[in-house]
């Protein structure tokens, strides 16, 4: 959420970043709020005359009953009693008009690094560099649940009759193999100096729209019946909201955390035949990395956080490569973000395994998160990019390891957490 003074002091940068955005018709938005955010002051202008005023009255009200001049007071009694009403029609003015104002904040879309190219979806991504030589084998890799099959890996029939579409039973090595990445995900974070955290799985709907913006907020949210209580889709809301209403002192930055949690997600929309099996699903999990810093430090952490997704995935040995998301494929608070994605051997093509993302003070300023500094307080920076999130990283996994004889090679780095395996054998 964009800061009101500035909104108010640069209303054409703000319409500038909107149709760099390709949301011309939040534009009137901008127009509307500075009227509102007028009317709203001049309100609280009058409301804080009439307090004063109220207490002078209420004062020579004391004197003149102390004088025994009761006529006099009475009179002054009920000016006090008409300002009185006046005052709650202005203090009810003024609640009304901020709560317009924070929504229609809530919907204008951050202000997006210069750096971000300019674009209308995600098919105008650019592609920043390439890690590992992709390599297509001579032969014919399966679809990534045909690969799991063979191992009596996963049972996607099952869970449909338990849980509907969208779910899965992975079984034996596969889930095995699941778990050891994500294992070995952490411990990979904790060696780069991040606090391994547990966090909470359900969260509130004002750390929701702290988080996220509305429409995130509706395409991904399972709401838990009869409470004000979300699923959370990524750990990243409860890592970010775990700073809520608080006041970080300055020697307690940076905040580098890194969390492990099931995720779930609606997932709202049709999907492709290569989206199909472990691809898109309402619920897998996630090791996540967040971090909460001054704001003068959150290019370099940005920096640090996609290149711990890459140095992981090379790690396994799975080619990866890095693309910047354009200004109409950013989400609305974020300022910019980088996706990561690993290679697929039988789709002789890259796809999505990772996100990381620059909020600028966005969700320090919608939960109220600030740092205790020299000069005052200020608003930190939040970051969050995914560290692992199979099962869909299982895919990229299967099918860079994948020999020619069905077997799955396991990579050095993960053989610990996979009881000393070098080979996993249908």
């Amino acid at each position: 959420m964009l800061d009101l003074k500035f909104l108010r002091e640069n209303p054409e940068i703000v319409k500038q970043n909107i149709r760099n955005k390709f949301q011309d018709q939040k534009l009137p938005l901008v127009d509307e709020v500075i009227a509102l955010d007028a009317e709203s002051r001049a309100a609280k202008t009058e409301a804080d005359h009439l307090r004063s005023e109220r207490n002078k009255l209420s004062k020579q009200i004391g004197a003149l009953m102390g004088q025994k001049k009761i006529e006099e007071a009475n009179a002054l009694k009920e000016r006090v009693t008409a300002q009185s009403q006046h005052l709650a029609e202005l203090e009810k003015k003024e609640e009304e008009l901020s709560g317009r104002i924070t929504e229609i904040m809530m919907t204008i879309p951050n202000i997006i690094d210069p750096s971000v190219p300019i674009g209308k979806d995600d098919h105008e991504n650019v592609e920043v560099e390439r890690f590992g030589e992709p390599v297509v084998p001579e032969f014919e890799i399966p679809y990534h649940t045909e690969i799991m099959e063979r191992f009596h890996g996963i049972d996607l029939d099952s869970a449909r009759r338990v849980a509907g579409n969208g779910f899965y039973y992975l079984m034996g090595d596969i889930a095995r193999l699941h778990s050891a990445v994500i294992s070995y995900a952490r411990d990979f974070m904790i060696d780069r100096g991040f606090t391994y955290c547990v966090p909470p799985f359900m969260i509130r709907s004002n750390v929701v729209t702290g988080v996220m913006s509305f429409a995130e907020m509706d395409a991904m949210m399972y709401k838990i019946e009869g409470e004000d209580l979300y699923l959370i889709g990524t750990s990243e809301h409860s890592m970010i909201g775990k700073f809520i209403d608080t006041i970080l002192p300055e020697d307690q930055l940076p905040q580098t955390l890194t969390s492990y949690s099931p995720c779930f997600r609606k997932e709202k929309g049709a999907h492709g035949l290569e989206e199909r099996g472990v691809y898109r699903i309402h619920q897998f999990e996630k090791q996540e990395m967040i971090v909460v810093c001054k704001p003068e430090e959150s290019k370099m952490w940005f920096d640090r956080l996609w290149q711990n997704t890459v140095d992981l995935f090379r790690s396994l040995d799975i080619p990866v490569r890095t693309l910047e998301c354009c200004s109409g494929d950013l989400a609305d608070l974020k300022v910019k973000s980088v996706d990561v994605e690993a290679w697929s051997p039988r789709q002789k093509k890259y796809f999505e395994v990772g996100s990381c993302s620059n909020l600028g003070d966005a969700q320090a300023r919608r939960l109220k998160i600030r740092v205790r500094g020299e000069q005052g307080n200020y608003l930190p920076h939040t970051l969050n990019n995914t560290v692992v999130a199979p099962p869909r990283m299982l895919i990229a996994f299967l099918e860079n390891n994948l020999n020619a004889d069905g077997s799955v090679r396991v990579p050095e780095a993960l053989r610990p957490y996979m009881g000393g395996k070098a080979l996993l054998t249908p």
